[in-house]
C-alpha cells in the first residue's frame, strides 16, 4: 500500500500550509494537533482573504505564502466539483506537494496503515465481490488515496454521472424510492434517464431544502414527498437542520419523524441512498424490502471511514445474490464515491 499521510507528514522538513477554511480545515487542524504537526500558514481564494483570521493564522494568498516558504506541502481542506476550482488544485499541484488528507465526513475513526491492515479481510472481501474492472480500480484507487492523500489516484478512476446508467443500472419504469432527496436534483436526473417511471417517493429531513424540493418537483406526476429521515426504525429522533448537505441527526436539534424503507410498503425497484453518514441504518430498515424485491440500489460510500466495508456487508447479509459496481465521479476528496447493488 501507499505511504500514510500523516507519519510522513509528522517527519518532514517543509513547511505545512492548509488551503481552505471553515468545518474541513477545523477536523484537519484538529488531526494535525494529535500528531503533534504544525502548519505554517492558511490560504484561500483572493476574493476570501480580506484580512480575516483563521485559528490565529492571518489568511493569505497562495502567492504570499509561495514567496515566504518556496516549497511548501500544500494540504486541502475543503470539497469541489467545480472546474475553476479544480483547475486551480491542479496548478497549485504542478507547482507544490499537494494532498487532500481523508478525514471522516461523519463519525471518527482515521483511514491509517494501521486501520487498513486491522480490517484487510474484509477489504479483501468487498473487492474479491465487485462485479466488473472498473469497480476494481476505482476500489483499489480509493483505498490508495485515502491513505496518501494523493489526489492523481481520484482522478485515475472518475468517471462521468452518465457512465452508470449506460453501463449497468438499466431503468425501466421503476418505482424509485430517493433518500437524501436534497433540492430534487437527483430526482431530475433520475427522471431524464427513466421517464417512464411509474412512482417516485422522495425523503428529505432538512425543512428549509424540503421546501426547495417542493418548488422544484411540483407539476411532477406520480411523485410523493416525505418530509423525513430515514433510519432502521420509525420513531422520533433530535435532526440539527442545516438548511442543506451538512444537515444530520444530532444530539441538539429540532425533534423529527424517521422513518425506514420497510414502513412505506412499496415494491420498490430502485433505491437511492444518500443520508449523510446514516447509510447504514437506513439499509437495515430496508431489510424486508430487499429480501423480498432486491431492488436496485445506489448507495452512497464517503461519509464514514468504515463504509466502503459495512455498506456491502449489511447488504449481502440479507441478499447474498447482488452484483456489486463501485463509481467513483469528479470530486475532491473522495465524495460522490457510489455503490450501486445490481
Amino acid at each position: 500500500m501507499e505511504r500514510e499521510l500523516w507519519s510522513y507528514l509528522k517527519q518532514t522538513d517543509k513547511p505545512i500550509v492548509l488551503y481552505g477554511m471553515g468545518n474541513g480545515a477545523d477536523k484537519i487542524i484538529a488531526v494535525l494537533e494529535c500528531y503533534g504537526i504544525p502548519f505554517h500558514g492558511v490560504f484561500a481564494s483572493d476574493g476570501f482573504v480580506r484580512d480575516k483570521m483563521f485559528h490565529s493564522h492571518k489568511i493569505s494568498t497562495y502567492n504570499e505564502l509561495r514567496e515566504k516558504y518556496g516549497q511548501m506541502i500544500v494540504l486541502l481542506c475543503f470539497g469541489s466539483s467545480l472546474p475553476d476550482v479544480l483547475k486551480n488544485i491542479k496548478r497549485i499541484a504542478a507547482e507544490q506537494e499537494l494532498y487532500s488528507p481523508e478525514v471522516p465526513v461523519i463519525g471518527g475513526g482515521l483511514f491509517t496503515k494501521e486501520y487498513y491492515e486491522t480490517n484487510k479481510s474484509a477489504f479483501d472481501f468487498v473487492r474479491s465481490r465487485l462485479a466488473d474492472q472498473t469497480s476494481i480500480k476505482t476500489f483499489d484507487n480509493i483505498l490508495k488515496y485515502k491513505l496518501s492523500g494523493k489526489i492523481d489516484y481520484l482522478f485515475e478512476c472518475e468517471v462521468s454521472a452518465d457512465e452508470p446508467y449506460s453501463s449497468f443500472l438499466n431503468l425501466s419504469g421503476e418505482n424509485f424510492i430517493d433518500l437524501g432527496a436534497y433540492n430534487g436534483d437527483t430526482v431530475i436526473d433520475f427522471i431524464n434517464h427513466d421517464p417512464q417511471y411509474r412512482i417516485i417517493t422522495a425523503v428529505e429531513p432538512d425543512v428549509k431544502t424540503f421546501k426547495k424540493l417542493q418548488n422544484n418537483v411540483s407539476g411532477l406526476r406520480d411523485i410523493s414527498l416525505i418530509n423525513a429521515c430515514v433510519s432502521d426504525k420509525c420513531d422520533t429522533v433530535t435532526f440539527s437542520m442545516k438548511g442543506g448537505r451538512n444537515s444530520s441527526l444530532s444530539q441538539q436539534g429540532t425533534p423529527l419523524q424517521s422513518i425506514t424503507v420497510d414502513s412505506l410498503n412499496t415494491d420498490v425497484s430502485y433505491i437511492k441512498m444518500d443520508v449523510e453518514g446514516a447509510e447504514t441504518d437506513a439499509i437495515i430498515g430496508a431489510k424486508n424490502t430487499i429480501k423480498q424485491h432486491k431492488p436496485k440500489m445506489l448507495i452512497s460510500a464517503y461519509h464514514r471511514t468504515d463504509d466502503l466495508i459495512k455498506i456491502p456487508q449489511t447488504v449481502l447479509k440479507f441478499r447474498n445474490d447482488y452484483k456489486i459496481y463501485l463509481r467513483h465521479f469528479n470530486y475532491l476528496p473522495a465524495w460522490d464515491t457510489n455503490f450501486y447493488f445490481i
